[in-house]
């Protein structure tokens, strides 16, 4: 499975449009990241618990797309993104999509 952010492939030609995949998940942060975050906040860096956090949810997320895009059959995974939202205090969706397609070499 190809997954690329960019809407074409070079050496390979588009040869049906499947549709737009997607995969989503909700993380919630936890006390003890709160309270060392809290402390790395005066004193400055990198919160490391939270970039785990949202590392994971990016591949998680990453995987529960290319499983729909498998499901439909695609080849490639063409024009991915990834956006995040608050669902509500604490809690935050990782989402990745991007349009899953059939290909072939030119």
């Amino acid at each position: 499975m190809i997954i690329t952010t960019t809407d074409y492939i070079p050496g390979y030609e588009i040869t049906q449009v499947l549709g737009v995949v997607r995969g989503n998940t909700v993380r919630a942060k936890n006390f003890a990241s709160d309270f060392i975050a809290g402390l790395k906040n005066l004193v400055g860096g990198e919160i490391d618990q939270y970039t785990r956090l949202l590392s994971e949810a990016r591949e998680q997320a990453l995987a529960r797309m290319i499983k729909q895009a498998e499901n439909l059959g695609a080849d490639a995974v063409i024009n991915i993104r990834f956006t995040t939202s608050s669902v509500m205090q604490g809690m935050s969706e990782m989402l990745a999509y991007g349009t899953a397609v059939k290909i072939s070499p030119k």
